[in-house]
């Protein structure tokens, strides 16, 4: 997370608003969707979310046992099956 720029704020608001997705190889990749941003903006006000933006292209992969494995910014988009 450190190297990367990523706050631990916005490491904990993946963990209570991300939308999991399991990638098939026995983790789960958090992220940031618009409704988990829907969610973030009802519960906190649409300006201080707003001033988040600049992370919203962050993941984060945990294994299923809940350890966080790495966290980082997406390039490109996230492909669903």
């Amino acid at each position: 997370m450190q190297q990367r720029g990523i706050p631990l704020m916005v490491d904990q608001l993946l963990d209570l608003y991300g939308q999991e997705e399991y990638d098939g190889h026995g983790a789960v990749t958090l992220y940031l969707n618009k409704t988990s941003i829907r969610n973030m903006e009802r519960d906190f006000g649409r300006s201080p979310v707003s001033r988040l933006a600049e992370w919203f292209d962050a993941y984060k992969v945990k294994s299923t046992d809940g350890f966080t494995i790495t966290v980082g910014h997406r390039t490109r988009r996230l492909w669903r099956k």
